[in-house]
């Protein structure tokens, strides 16, 4: 199975094309994270320029710490991206698309966890990857300690 390089909101006010097809999916566990998804939030490395919006005035920013923002769509409140700001913390930005909103996630495999001591006991997943802990994410980006929220 193909992975799209479309994607886009529940109601179709906010859609997307990656310049790039994406080649795995990463999950982070951070309190944050778990309540703008609704659980793991599944994402997708995306370059800031690496993807093209169509009904980009739907999308609303929620600044979720001093450095980094999440995006939704303001009509049907999905969750489209968590994202940092070229700066201080990290010079290049970076973007975390939510692996949902693609329009066919085909088979991507799971390759990293991240704030994996913050992830509740009852669920894990089968097989081994990269796992990261808060500190480790913290310390690769340079950033002040938030507690478990990015």
């Amino acid at each position: 199975m193909s992975v799209s390089t479309t994607g886009g909101c529940m109601c179709g006010a906010v859609r997307y094309t990656l310049k790039h097809s994406p080649d795995h999916i990463g999950a982070c566990h951070c309190g944050m994270c778990r309540k703008f998804s609704g659980g793991i939030e599944l994402g997708l490395d995306v370059p800031l320029d690496g993807i093209v919006w169509e009904g980009e005035d739907s999308i609303r920013i929620y600044k979720s710490s001093e450095w980094a923002e999440r995006g939704f769509c303001g009509t049907c409140g999905s969750s489209l991206f968590y994202r940092i700001q070229p700066g201080d913390i990290l010079p290049e930005g970076m973007m975390s698309l939510s692996a949902g909103s693609l329009d066919d996630i085909g088979d991507l495999p799971l390759t990293q966890e991240v704030y994996i001591d913050c992830k509740p006991d009852g669920y894990a997943f089968a097989g081994s990857r990269k796992q990261l802990t808060e500190q480790d994410v913290l310390d690769s980006v340079s950033a002040p300690e938030q507690g478990s929220n990015p």
